[in-house]
């Protein structure tokens, strides 16, 4: 996957923000959906995202692999993550 052009990842203290370059429109991201669309972002998989996120996080593998699916569709059918 990959971001689509024009969408900017910016990390703050309080998790990131995605950014739309062409419209201004952003979306306020929790730590958690940084580890998510920084590795989607990168090439890497779901499965790598959730790893990072079980090992980081005190959550449950079965909770992070919904979140990260989910989440994961929300910004496709955003169209800011082109499969």
């Amino acid at each position: 996957m990959k971001l689509r052009k024009g969408i900017a990842v910016t990390t703050t203290e309080y998790g990131g923000v995605l950014l739309d370059e062409k419209d201004g429109s952003y979306w306020q991201l929790n730590d958690t959906s940084v580890i998510v669309v920084e590795a989607l972002a990168a090439g890497q998989t779901p499965e790598a995202a959730v790893d990072r996120i079980v090992a980081e996080f005190d959550v449950e593998r079965a909770e992070a692999e919904s979140d990260v699916a989910e989440l994961t569709r929300q910004l496709v059918e955003a169209k800011i993550l082109r499969p």
